[in-house]
């Protein structure tokens, strides 16, 4: 079978994942429709969840990290009364429990006591690594997996609705923090367990209002011949929209020459920074320390920005 041939691109696209899909798969599927050589993902959603994947092609990769610690909002839907092995509706019955009669102020007194940095003990069936291997592959085996406390952030927590046994709620949180630990954690604190039948991701920073394609508007255009690649490359973002949030340093010709070449040179702030050459190009990650700006991870466009 005739394969066509992977290209390079650079940029960002922000896909809205459909249910059903692990990222690795909505990854692999837009990668093929693209024929990009080099693509990746920031920050995992589970099959069950919507909503917004960046993916990164090509010289993006390199921004993948900053990315992935970012900030982030869902909107989720949780189902009382029952507890289940992955906290959400793909996995097995553990317990049932009878829901008690519950009220808005009621819940949303539970809900105050998990916003803040909180304790929160991830899924044992999660895509962390124990021992060099995904938690998942050790919990289908049967095997006892251990999973300790870690500390996370909760920026916001806001009841949307009640109904009967389903809470919808809404969630700002930082990176790290799951979601089907958070539900399932406020359900025991309600006394009655739960777990998430619905979750969406909204944003993450610094897509804060983004415009998300979805996978089958990708496919329909790759279905159609006639506007080819350039219509599916006119949806990308460049790489600087995922660099907004992060402090800039503006370099003349000279000196954007330089860091091009590796040297580091005299210049103020400290800390991770991008840095630009005069026609607004990124050139890369830079890091400042004792009055020097040190390269960190330059883009390859840099030596001719």
């Amino acid at each position: 079978m005739h394969r066509p041939p992977l290209r390079s691109l650079d940029g960002l696209l922000l896909l809205d994942k459909p249910a059903g899909l692990s990222s690795n798969a909505a990854l692999q599927r837009v990668r093929r429709h693209y024929r990009a050589g080099k693509a990746g993902h920031t920050g995992s959603l589970d099959p069950l969840a919507t909503g917004l994947l960046p993916i990164c092609f090509g010289e993006a990769t390199k921004i993948a990290g900053l990315l992935l610690g970012a900030r982030k909002a869902y909107e989720t839907e949780a189902r009382l009364g029952l507890v289940t092995d992955t906290d959400d509706a793909d996995g097995q019955v553990l317990r049932q429990r009878d829901v008690p009669l519950l009220d808005a102020h009621a819940v949303e007194r539970v809900l105050k006591r998990y916003i803040g940095r909180i304790a929160q003990r991830p899924p044992i069936y999660s895509a962390l690594k124990q021992g060099g291997e995904p938690l998942y592959a050790k919990a289908r085996r049967g095997e006892v997996v251990e999973v300790p406390e870690r500390e996370v952030e909760v920026h916001a927590l806001e009841l949307l609705s009640i109904n009967g046994s389903s809470l919808r709620l809404r969630i700002t949180c930082g990176s790290g923090t799951y979601v089907r630990s958070l539900v399932r954690d406020i359900g025991e604190d309600l006394g009655c367990g739960a777990h998430v039948v619905a979750l969406r991701r909204l944003w993450a920073e610094p897509f804060r209002a983004p415009e998300m394609v979805p996978l089958d508007a990708i496919e329909a255009i790759d279905r159609d011949s006639a506007p080819g690649l350039a219509a599916l490359d006119s949806l990308l973002l460049p790489v600087e929209a995922g660099l907004v949030d992060w402090p800039r340093l503006e370099l003349d010709p000279d000196r954007a020459a330089r860091l091009a070449r590796g040297q580091a040179q005299p210049a103020p702030g400290c800390g991770l920074m991008v840095a630009y050459a005069p026609n607004g190009r990124a050139l890369g990650l830079v890091e400042g320390r004792d009055g020097m700006v040190h390269p960190r991870r330059l883009f390859t466009w840099a030596g001719t920005g």
